[in-house]
């Protein structure tokens, strides 16, 4: 049977992707960016935008990391928005399940849900560094064990409080307008985690409850998404690799009573576009110049070095010392830091690499760190798209363009007709919730 295509738009920004000095690259801060994103994507007929959260500015060398982005509203703040200048394209957020509370996520989650009629979605995530711990009054950090324990209880008490109220518990009266159950939002919860109880004040929305959406790649991450999920971000984007984690995942859903088709598997994909495969691929190491700069290059390297390696020359040799091991002094903040489990193997490959292809430092690391996932022409994109869903290496992709805002607009008007064309992505939307867009 021929599966039907499920695409994303992801608004980058903490990451190596984002050009920066492109022309046409945007801010980060002004909402229009964020409109000429998520507007795009409900051109294209997606499924979501995914908006990710960071929680504190990354350092390095106990400076500002200046090469990310400066700063990001607050996520319910911008998808609230987005509600309003959408009619039917998903918004989904990262909100940090290791810093906040129960009522007040589930409390703004459904007020999303009920702004947007039903297209709230919510990418539950831990967090295991101190370093963002000092914005919050926690503080500090949990184990990994703790933390997926407390991010399981977490979802399961917001789930407690959306469930608080019924369909029928809000009823209409035609002389006093709506008034409600008397049991309505009552909740209790007492747990290890918490311990809570009252009455939830926002009525069921929608969806009854957000999407929910995961991205952790442990076991005990698959295992969380097998278990809560409705769709797990990847970073399988290749057929061997994609199928292994589509296969292992799938797989898992049985034991909590669950069919495959209940989980979406979408990896995040970046593209580059060309009127010819040739284009696309000249293209493409251009771009990879622009987001491997020298002193981008010096910044990755020090992560694995874990030392301080700003005078050395990014067109020169590696660096003859050994990294420093044990724990992460340099970078600072949960996204910039690459966990490199034997940093001394590490330098060992990447030296034999560069010996090898005589590269210097930033070739280096613009052979080994993140490269585009599709380049080519429309046509070969699409081809390559399709083949990798129907062989059940992922249900779709979450697109991540290296420039903002603009960066969706080639391939929604160029590589979607074509899948449109082939029959597997949709024409129009056919449901009004997020929900609905993931089922089809």
């Amino acid at each position: 049977m021929t599966k039907q295509i499920h695409l994303a738009a992801h608004f980058p920004g903490v990451n190596n992707t984002t050009v920066w000095s492109d022309p046409q690259a945007g801010s980060h801060i002004e909402f229009s960016s964020f409109v000429h994103l998520a507007q795009t994507a409900e051109r294209a007929k997606f499924d979501f935008f995914f908006l990710a959260e960071g929680l504190r500015l990354r350092e390095q060398n106990g400076e500002i990391y200046d090469l990310d982005v400066v700063g990001r509203p607050d996520t319910f703040t911008v998808l609230s928005a987005l509600a309003a200048v959408t009619s039917n394209l998903g918004l989904t957020g990262t909100i940090n399940s290791t810093f906040n509370e129960p009522y007040e996520v589930a409390r703004q989650f459904a007020s999303l849900d009920h702004l947007s009629g039903g297209r709230a979605g919510w990418n539950v995530v831990t967090s295991w560094d101190a370093f963002t711990g000092e914005n919050f009054r926690r503080g500090g950090f949990l184990p990994q064990d703790q933390r997926y324990s407390r991010a399981e209880t977490f979802l399961r008490t917001t789930w407690e409080l959306f469930d608080s109220w019924r369909d029928s518990d809000v009823l209409a009266d035609k002389e006093s307008g709506e008034f409600v159950t008397p049991d309505a939002g009552l909740f209790e919860h007492h747990s290890a985690h918490f311990d809570i109880s009252g009455r939830f004040n926002v009525p069921r929305s929608p969806q009854g409850r957000p999407v929910i959406l995961q991205a952790g790649d442990s076991d005990e991450g698959r295992e969380f998404a097998a278990a809560t999920a409705d769709a797990i971000f990847s970073r399988y984007g290749t057929l061997e690799a994609g199928q292994k984690f589509y296969t292992d995942v799938k797989r898992r859903l049985a034991s909590y009573g669950r069919e495959p088709e209940d989980l979406k598997i979408l990896p995040a994909a970046t593209f580059v576009l060309g009127d010819t495969d040739a284009d696309a691929h000249e293209k493409a190491h251009e771009v990879r110049r622009q987001q491997v700069s020298g002193q981008t290059a010096i910044k990755f390297l020090e992560q694995l070095w874990n030392r301080d390696l700003s005078g050395y020359d990014p067109d020169g040799p590696l660096p003859t010392v050994d990294p420093v091991v044990g724990e992460n002094t340099v970078a600072k903040g949960r996204a910039s830091v690459r966990m490199y489990r034997d940093p001394l193997a590490t330098a060992r490959e990447w030296r034999a690499l560069a010996d090898a292809k005589n590269l210097s430092i930033r070739e280096l690391m613009i052979e080994v760190t993140a490269r585009q996932t599709f380049i080519g022409s429309p046509a070969t994109v699409a081809d390559t798209i399709n083949s990798l869903v129907q062989a059940d290496a992922s249900d779709g992709f979450i697109l991540v363009p290296h420039v903002t805002p603009g960066g969706l607009d080639e391939f929604a008007d160029t590589v979607v007709p074509r899948l449109q064309d082939r029959g597997v992505f949709r024409t129009e939307y056919t449901g009004s919730t997020l929900r609905e867009h993931l089922a089809q």
